[in-house]
């Protein structure tokens, strides 16, 4: 028994909570960093112009992004449920059938990308010089796909194994590789926006490339055989199937956004579409903690139900919901007493108005509750149930927040917009614990049998 595992099943669950979460939260940031730093060095080194298109082309960036988490989550929480049940047989041909899925997806995303490239930067609202950088960055990471996908998926396997430090190490290295990459480029060689985009290539390379090393050494806690690529049509369903949610929530995100930002333009100004820019990045900084909590919760629900230990997958459900409570609530606190000041750290020249205030409080009032929302959608799939995750994902946005969010603004103005998400989140926060009390009722059931 590896000593991930026997932490997992045996320990403490507070110190299982810390030991995984603290390096999982790192490493979330560490994520984030890649995107702030490409902001600064095209903002800084080519102009806003140039900042404003790869502004208007990142959520489609993303789509590989979710691609990678496909593989990732859903290979990684087969994994932790195969390694709590110590099946040897098919941890050996996990990843001879990611390597498969990530080759396949690859070859699907840069055929999408290019062909569709002009409508969906259409549909974006790229014009002129934007739709110019903008064309150049995707373009480029559309060629490095490979690595975008393989490199999240692979490191998200290694969290799977409770490896939740050696994958924040791989981060970290990839993100320092990133930034030296970004300098190259666009200092010395003067690549401008292009330049950006190969060094977010390379830097998703490094993430793959240290997964190898770390395969080949041995260092995994099953057998990789890295270099082989085989085809299980089960093995193959059950990784589609557990990482489908997460895919799903990748992509009704975007149309989120997309949806938003068609109803700000119409029904509100400039100052409107940077004011609800400012608000919607400080609502995803304060959800970073509990995202690395996501990641962390998954390998100590999967062990634990592989290894029948009904009852303290409950548990750790519920420890690292709470911890992820507690974890975000500083960040959280300041910016609702301190609004103002909080908000001026990215407008620092702006005067905001009582609504405007009003709005972002609303906004934001209801990240507390989510710490239990985004956990869960990582339970499901660690259970091997993600159609409840995969429903959810889907029915926010296709019933509740698209067509509230093309409605309320026409009749309530822009200020629906935030008054809107947090009364849907808020709905969903309520469906969704009394689905976790069914779920849990049938784990302890489970648990007696």
């Amino acid at each position: 028994m590896n000593k991930e595992k026997e932490m997992i099943l045996n320990d403490n669950l507070w110190k299982v909570c810390y030991r995984l979460s603290l390096p999982a939260i790192i490493a979330m940031v560490l994520f984030g960093l890649n995107v702030i730093f490409d902001g600064i060095f095209v903002g800084r080194l080519v102009g806003e112009t140039a900042l404003a298109g790869i502004s208007v082309v990142y959520p489609l960036t993303q789509i590989s992004l979710g691609l990678g988490s496909l593989v990732g989550v859903g290979a990684g929480s087969y994994l932790s449920i195969l390694i709590g049940e110590n099946n040897k047989k098919i941890q050996n041909r996990l990843i001879g059938n990611v390597n498969l899925l990530i080759l396949i997806l690859t070859i699907i995303m840069m055929i999408f990308g290019f062909v569709f490239l002009k409508p969906l930067l259409n549909v974006m609202g790229a014009t002129g010089e934007e739709y110019v950088f903008a064309s150049n960055y995707f373009k480029i990471t559309l060629f490095g796909s490979v690595f975008w996908i393989a490199g999240i998926g692979y490191n998200m396997i290694v969290r799977a194994e409770g490896r939740m430090k050696t994958a924040a190490i791989m981060m970290g290295i990839g993100l320092l590789i990133n930034i030296i990459a970004n300098y190259l480029f666009m200092v010395i060689f003067d690549f401008g926006v292009e330049g950006a985009a190969w060094g977010t290539n390379i830097g998703m390379f490094v993430y793959v490339l240290l997964f190898t090393i770390y395969s080949v050494r041995g260092k995994a806690s099953f057998d990789v055989n890295f270099f082989r690529i085989y085809f299980d049509k089960d093995i193959i369903k059950e990784i589609i199937s557990l990482g489908m949610p997460s895919f799903i929530m990748t992509i009704m995100t975007v149309i989120q956004g997309i949806i938003i930002m068609k109803a700000l333009k119409t029904y509100g100004t400039t100052a409107d579409l940077a004011f609800y820019g400012v608000v919607f990045r400080l609502y995803n900084l304060f959800l970073t903690p509990i995202y690395g909590l996501m990641r962390a919760l998954q390998p100590a629900v999967g062990v634990n139900f592989g290894a029948k230990q009904y009852d303290r997958t409950i548990r750790a459900f519920k420890i690292f919901s709470f911890a992820a409570l507690i974890v975000m609530l500083p960040l959280w606190l300041t910016s609702m007493v301190f609004s103002e000041n909080v908000l001026q750290i990215m407008l620092p020249f702006s005067t905001f108005s009582g609504d405007q205030i009003l709005n972002f409080r609303v906004f934001i009032s209801i990240a507390p509750l989510l710490s239990v929302v985004l956990t869960a959608m990582t339970f499901w799939p660690a259970i091997k149930k993600p159609k409840p995750a995969m429903l959810i994902g889907i029915g926010r946005q296709l019933f509740l927040y698209i067509p509230l969010m093309i409605i309320l603004p026409m009749f309530f103005g822009i200020s629906s917009v935030y008054i809107g998400s947090f009364v849907i989140d808020f709905v969903l926060t309520f469906i969704i614990i009394l689905m976790l009390k069914k779920e849990f009722g049938l784990l302890r059931k489970m648990n007696r049998t």
